[in-house]
């Protein structure tokens, strides 16, 4: 198997796209908040002027289609296939794997490299719990019905103090499904999850004794298995994705952010205006990338703390990597 850290560059690029911001659930980490990123469904018009803005790029561009829930567009595959005609580096779908509007009936493999279903449990008790009644099941129905028509289909699980005790279970689970690629996520306080009381954030033991091993566990299965780095080893230089590569955050209300730990703020650097793409004039969040702290990520410290630790001399006893920095293993 193959191990490598994912270095973020200026060679590549990811295009998150938020097309909408409903949904039929209201998962307890969603990071989704309506006030900072608008209720509006963005016609097809507005999409495909706004996936032109970012054309000079699109040779190396992943581009995700987010919501909210994006099967609920009506016009989501007409979509897919304008992108793909613009030459997008990659297509993925995120979804909760209700898939409405028939879009396995509107698109093909062809036209997107990955559908992405979200499960965050290995039971329907505790992915429920999380998500709503009767979405474990939804999306396994989902990932069954994509992968007998050919789709490429990933998954992704986020990791919360909710459900970290069933990552063990998902080797097994995942083994005969058919999926391509498993992603673990790391809970973001923001959204629904931000100023909640609750235990969402794992600390950095459990972390490390449980991800590590289980996507190892994963890959043995033949999954290519994707999850952040989070904690970086001694000796490790903390380095910002916002400085060193070009993702894009954007927003049905326009907001275009560089750093998804910023969404809850009005601080994105870009927005789109009349169909142009334009830089913010005011304290934006692109004065926090340069910013050098002993805790590693800025953002990290100033919205969700809870994951670093300190030592009796009160110095951090970790730096928090970037949250754009990933791990990875692919099979032979």
């Amino acid at each position: 198997m193959q191990r490598r850290t994912v270095a973020f560059s200026k060679d590549s690029s990811n295009l998150f796209f938020h097309i909408l911001t409903k949904c039929n659930l209201r998962c307890k980490h969603c990071y989704i908040n309506r006030d900072e990123h608008g209720r509006e469904t963005l016609d097809i018009g507005t999409i495909k002027a706004w996936l032109a803005l970012f054309l000079d790029r699109a040779p190396d561009t992943n581009l995700i289609f987010l919501g909210g829930e994006p099967t609920l567009h009506p016009d989501l595959a007409p979509a897919v296939r304008a992108a793909r005609q613009m030459g997008f580096s990659s297509i993925t779908i995120d979804t909760n794997g209700y898939l409405f509007h028939d879009i396995l009936e509107k698109i093909t493999p062809e036209d997107v490299d990955f559908i992405s279903f979200s499960l965050d449990g290995a039971t329907p008790a505790t992915n429920d719990a999380i998500r709503g009644k009767g979405c474990y099941d939804a999306c396994i129905a989902g990932v069954k019905r994509a992968v007998a028509k050919g789709f490429s289909t990933s998954m992704i699980y986020t990791v919360s103090g909710a459900n970290i005790h069933e990552l063990h279970l998902m080797p097994a689970m995942v083994k005969d499904l058919g999926i391509d690629r498993f992603f673990i996520q790391v809970v973001g306080i923001r959204g629904e999850s931000a100023g909640a009381n609750n235990d969402l954030q794992v600390t950095r033991e459990r972390w490390l004794e449980t991800v590590p091993l289980v996507a190892e566990q994963i890959a043995e299965t033949g999954i290519t298995v994707t999850w952040p780095k989070v904690f970086l080893n001694p000796g490790e230089v903390f380095e910002c994705a916002g400085i060193v590569a070009d993702n894009y955050f954007v927003f049905p209300n326009g907001r275009v952010y560089r750093c998804p730990l910023c969404e809850d703020y009005p601080v994105h650097g870009l927005e789109i205006r009349d169909n142009q793409l334009i830089p913010t004039t005011t304290l934006n969040e692109t004065a926090f990338f340069k910013l050098t702290i002993p805790e590693g990520c800025v953002m990290n410290k100033l919205v969700q703390p809870g994951n670093i630790t300190y030592g009796p001399d009160g110095r951090p006893e970790q730096k928090i990597a970037c949250c754009m920095l990933k791990q990875e293993i692919v099979p032979d």
